[in-house]
């Protein structure tokens, strides 16, 4: 395991074992392992959103890259950002932004553009949130690949396990760092670069038929993963921060509730990969509860609301 991957996993462990406002119910957990169908878990883009798979594979990593940049972090408002398709339909959330960045892709068009042209890009409904940081993030991106001979495909091709190709993004990609403090100790999460990870080795499996290895990172701290880990009982809040989710109270970025919500979402995963003696890869138990968080019905109380690049 590299050095950052055992800090993600040392310092939400030690977060969840000072958790003041969430608690796990290790009971409640262990009925959902034994009931659980982690056998046959589908990857998030297996069902190929508006043929992203079709491309040449050397675009779908280089979409990626675009993608993590400014597209897999926190889409929540009133009203909430969405667009609207040719057949009059609505879309919302990562797969409007994917559905944007795909069909900009395709065309040809480059992502180095002023802030008018990418906010008229993202335009929708209201303005996006974070549109000013996504810009941002975007201009760095553009930084980064203009020091390169070639592209980001070229540069990461030859890397087919976790532990190298995380530490490339984050040591090239300063906005995927997503660090924090609890009680004086630094905290670890790096959402965004162990889901671009993941993504790219799973794609390389699916489509190269590749020899990769995934099974050293440690699963995603967003706000989906915990809301579907609490409606299902395995996360329990304290009376204080469940008056402050239930009522859509914005939680502070890097405050204690916040990052205890995230850390606890972390042991939950790597606690559950442990139970299946390490037969299923905490990134897939990470999909398999996402996925799970797909059917409304099941939502039964809401997500955690922060601002935050991070997810």
């Amino acid at each position: 395991m590299s050095d950052i991957l055992k800090r993600i996993e040392d310092s939400t462990k030690y977060v969840s074992d000072n958790s003041k406002h969430v608690k796990i119910n290790y009971k409640r957990l262990d009925e959902i392992i034994s009931n659980g169908d982690f056998n046959n878990i589908s990857y998030w883009l297996d069902s190929n959103p508006f043929g992203l798979l079709d491309m040449n594979f050397q675009d779908i990593i280089n979409f990626l890259l675009v993608y993590h940049t400014i597209g897999d972090y926190c889409f929540w408002g009133s009203p909430k950002w969405e667009i609207t398709l040719d057949d009059n339909s609505k879309l919302d959330g990562s797969f409007a932004i994917m559905k944007i960045l795909i069909d900009w892709f395709k065309s040809g068009k480059n992502f180095n553009m002023s802030y008018e042209e990418f906010s008229n890009m993202l335009q929708g409904n209201v303005e996006i949130p974070l549109l000013k940081e996504r810009y941002d993030c975007i201009t760095k991106m553009n930084e980064y690949l203009s020091k390169l001979d070639s592209d980001f495909y070229n540069e990461i091709k030859n890397m087919n396990d976790d532990i190298t190709l995380l530490d490339y993004i984050i040591e090239n990609l300063s906005y995927f760092k997503d660090e924090c403090i609890y009680n004086n100790e630094p905290v670890y999460f790096y959402k965004r670069a162990q889901l671009i990870t993941s993504d790219i080795l799973h794609v390389r499996k699916l489509i190269e038929n590749a020899e990769v290895d995934y099974s050293h990172l440690m699963g995603c701290a967003d706000y989906k993963i915990p809301q579907v880990m609490r409606c299902l009982g395995i996360l329990e809040f304290d009376e204080e921060l469940t008056s402050l989710v239930d009522n859509l109270i914005e939680l502070d970025e890097d405050s204690p509730m916040e990052i205890e919500i995230r850390a606890n979402d972390i042991v939950v995963i790597d606690y559950i990969s442990k139970k299946l003696e390490g037969k299923v890869a905490r990134m897939d138990i990470n999909d398999y509860i996402w996925l799970l968080g797909q059917d409304k019905s099941m939502m039964t109380k809401p997500y955690h609301r922060t601002l935050t690049i991070h997810y």
